[in-house]
């Protein structure tokens, strides 16, 4: 049997160019994939708590678990080789696109894995060190990071306009639509409201 795994961080994003690779290389390949799997989930999280680890419980030896580039199983390098550990164990085989990584169950295969979780874990560890640096450079310029407080003629127009605000809600009126009309966030506003109380 042959699995398809696709995994992005947030469900914003979107696994279609994923699913896409997958899709050429099977065609290239002259393979069909048998099962596609796809989730919204962080990396971080462990693999028996993602739809990852019923895949991986489910295959059987000479499974094949095909994706795009071996930091979809993981994001750091323990838990990785931990994966291919296990499917080298059980004798499931596991292929990479981008990477070109087979594992098979030789030494060659668990070197090569350990050598691509090793640098996809040191990229992300570069890529995290100079998030946080452009950040203490931007709070260093004097720039405010984060959501911008409220202005407070927008507080006292909402403190002013009480009376009214509580009888649109009794009207039943959302509290979004009420918050744009004083230029606050919806969340904003029930801070006023209760702030009041």
């Amino acid at each position: 049997m042959i699995y398809a795994y696709i995994r992005v961080s947030t469900a914003e994003q979107s696994g279609s160019s994923q699913q896409y690779e997958i899709r050429h290389w099977a065609e290239k390949e002259g393979i069909t994939i048998g099962k596609w799997e796809t989730e919204s989930v962080s990396g971080t999280l462990p693999p028996e708590r993602r739809k990852l680890g019923r895949i991986l419980r489910r295959m059987k030896p000479d499974d094949l678990l095909v994706c795009t580039e071996i930091s979809r199983l993981g994001r750091n390098m323990l838990m990785i080789m931990s994966i291919l550990n296990d499917c080298a164990a059980r004798g499931i085989r596991i292929h990479t696109i981008k990477d070109h990584f087979d594992l098979n169950n030789n030494i060659n295969s668990k070197i090569i894995a350990f050598a691509f979780a090793l640098a996809a874990e040191i990229e992300r560890n570069l890529i995290s060190q100079r998030t946080k640096e452009a950040l203490a450079d931007r709070r260093a310029a004097g720039v405010t990071l984060g959501r911008p407080r409220g202005k407070c003629k927008n507080r006292e127009a909402v403190m002013q306009d009480l009376p009214r605000i509580r009888q649109r809600i009794a009207a039943g009126e959302s509290y979004p639509s009420i918050a744009l009309d004083y230029g606050v966030h919806r969340n904003t506003l029930v801070k006023y409201l209760k702030s009041a109380d």
